[in-house]
């Protein structure tokens, strides 16, 4: 009895704590680092500074911040200590995914895979406004089966390898891939890590999420309408006397069949093994090295491994080691825990909703993170619509999800906030279509 005691009071402490932090000098400060970092990400093209520098000081330097509060005050680390272990893990899991994905994708860059796709592509005679479409619809598609985060950076790649200095193109071709992709893994438990995330609590079976099949898909079709207007017509510079037919590089479409088998291996052995998602990419990786030395050792041209690694965008993992370190610390400062107040005051319909637009601004995943923990008391219509806001509602911003960071290192000084915010409003429409086909056919109709 006396030892439950103690761990109550100790409970109760941390509760305490988590709560008291926010209003502390160490809670203002540790919000004042957050907020003026977040300035300068958004107007990384203003002050020409990279997105991952201002996310990465923020990151550490609040966290540096909690424990000199803590050493000051002779507080026990312990929770401090645990709060970072377990960050720490949840940021490697992205952060190698990444690495990986982006891996493959330098690699199918080096062997000429995209070169050959677009010249397919471009042979064919479309027009700008059907490789829109085009490229709309297979991030839409895929990103259910893969992710949305490679989906985008695949897909990202083909429409810079099209055209390389039309921007009329170019930016409203990013902003439709990003939409696309976010919508596509909202209805998939899979496709995003926030509906994985809601998957593996329990909060829908796997048949529930693709009930979102409807509310994703026509948000998505009427943002692009809107978007497609903006892209010029003709067609992009294509001689077929002049430009010969891309070769592919020994083993360049063995890369290809790797690259999905990897993305296979890693949502299978999540969901039957349970192993982390990056733990079927690091496999992936090493089957991508031991291919490497196969072609070497079979006489053909091959490649290393090591060259095209250093050509991945590191300011895109930068950027998110430091964006989630900074959202951590606001986490274990106590700012997110009034999401559970939130609820109550607003009810489960208008935050749902709200869900979306504070996942753009701040991060999706210690949203959705936060709003499991606190569990508030929702049927499964209300939990497919958090789902559903949470993962798509990142695309209202451009950084807002890691299909839209990744899209920026990839297309960079190309597809930016400032280029992006331009066409929001198109985003903001279908998203509040995908909020009004949700309500009819949950609450209205019930088909679910």
């Amino acid at each position: 009895m006396e030892q439950s005691t103690v761990v109550a009071q100790q409970i109760a402490e941390q509760a305490a704590m988590d709560v008291n932090l926010a209003t502390t000098w160490v809670g203002w400060l540790g919000l004042a680092v957050f907020v003026i970092a977040y300035y300068f990400i958004a107007t990384e093209d203003k002050y020409e500074i990279n997105k991952a520098k201002p996310a990465l000081f923020a990151g550490t330097f609040m966290f540096m911040l909690i424990g000199i509060y803590f050493s000051i005050n002779g507080m026990n680390p312990d929770p401090l200590h645990d709060e970072l272990e377990h960050l720490i893990l949840e940021i490697a899991e992205i952060f190698f995914f990444l690495l990986v994905a982006m891996t493959y994708i330098e690699t199918l860059i080096e062997r000429g895979v995209f070169d050959l796709m677009k010249y397919k592509l471009v042979s064919k005679g479309y027009t700008y406004k059907k490789l829109f479409w085009l490229t709309g619809l297979l991030a839409f598609f895929i990103s259910p089966v893969a992710d949305n985060l490679t989906t985008a950076l695949i897909l990202s790649t083909v429409l810079f390898t099209i055209d390389k200095k039309n921007l009329a193109f170019l930016v409203p071709g990013a902003i439709n891939i990003v939409v696309a992709a976010n919508a596509g893994g909202a209805w998939s438990p899979f496709g995003d890590i926030t509906t994985l995330m809601a998957w593996t609590a329990n909060k829908g079976e796997f048949v529930d999420f693709l009930y979102l099949f409807p509310a994703s898909v026509v948000g998505w079709g009427v943002t692009a309408f809107l978007l497609s207007m903006s892209v010029p017509s003709g067609q992009p510079p294509f001689d077929a006397s002049t430009e010969e037919k891309p070769k592919v590089l020994d083993g360049g479409m063995g890369v290809t069949y790797l690259g999905v088998g990897t993305i296979v291996t890693a949502v299978l052995g999540h969901q039957f093994f349970h192993f982390p998602a990056m733990w079927g990419m690091m496999f992936g990786m090493a089957v991508l090295k031991l291919y490497s030395i196969h072609l070497q050792k079979s006489g053909q041209n091959g490649f290393n491994i090591y060259v095209n690694m250093q050509k991945v965008e590191n300011d895109t993992l930068l950027f998110f080691f430091g964006i989630l370190s900074a959202v951590g610390a606001l986490h274990f400062l106590g700012f997110l825990h009034y999401i559970h107040n939130v609820y109550e005051v607003a009810g489960a319909t208008f935050t749902n909703i709200g869900v979306g637009f504070l996942s753009a601004i701040v991060d999706n995943v210690p949203v959705m993170s936060a709003i499991l923990k606190s569990s508030p008391d929702m049927d499964i219509a209300q939990w497919m619509l958090v789902t559903m806001t949470a993962g798509i509602g990142g695309s209202l911003i451009s950084f807002g999800s890691a299909a839209g960071v990744g899209v920026m290192g990839r297309l960079h000084g190309i597809y930016t906030f400032g280029s992006h915010m331009k066409h929001a409003w198109t985003i903001l429409v279908g998203y509040l279509v995908s909020i009004s086909i949700w309500y009819v056919q949950f609450e209205i109709m019930g088909l679910y």
